[in-house]
């Protein structure tokens, strides 16, 4: 039951992951860009590393959880598991993206005294 629920939830984890990763990437170039004052070349830089960083995180993070989980032996355990799981990378998601937000926004709050 646990090679099922790790096939289960890598599955899902991998999906939100690269889905959400490329909407963050595509969608907030813009962002970057303004608060990098229009700096289109550190802007697609940062853009590039967050995305890469990003998975890199998740990824590892998710294949990492999986040392955690005990023996599963019902399609309950499984549901729940994969359930929790799920959760917690989608909370670990929600995370990062308001700490890159914040890095983002005090990077564009320095970049924009630097240019006074």
């Amino acid at each position: 039951m646990n090679l099922l629920a790790y096939i289960i939830y890598l599955l899902i984890t991998w999906v939100i992951t690269v889905q959400v990763g490329w909407l963050f990437y595509r969608n907030g170039r813009v962002f970057i860009l303004h608060a990098m004052h229009g700096d289109v070349a550190s802007t697609d830089a940062i853009n590039r590393i967050l995305l890469i960083g990003y998975y890199l995180l998740n990824i590892g993070y998710a294949t990492m959880m999986i040392s955690t989980w005990a023996p599963l032996h019902s399609w309950k355990e499984v549901i729940d598991s994969v359930s929790r799981m799920t959760g917690f990378i989608m909370l670990t998601l929600g995370i990062i993206h308001c700490f890159n937000m914040l890095v983002i926004y005090f990077l564009g709050k320095k970049n924009f005294h630097l240019h006074l």
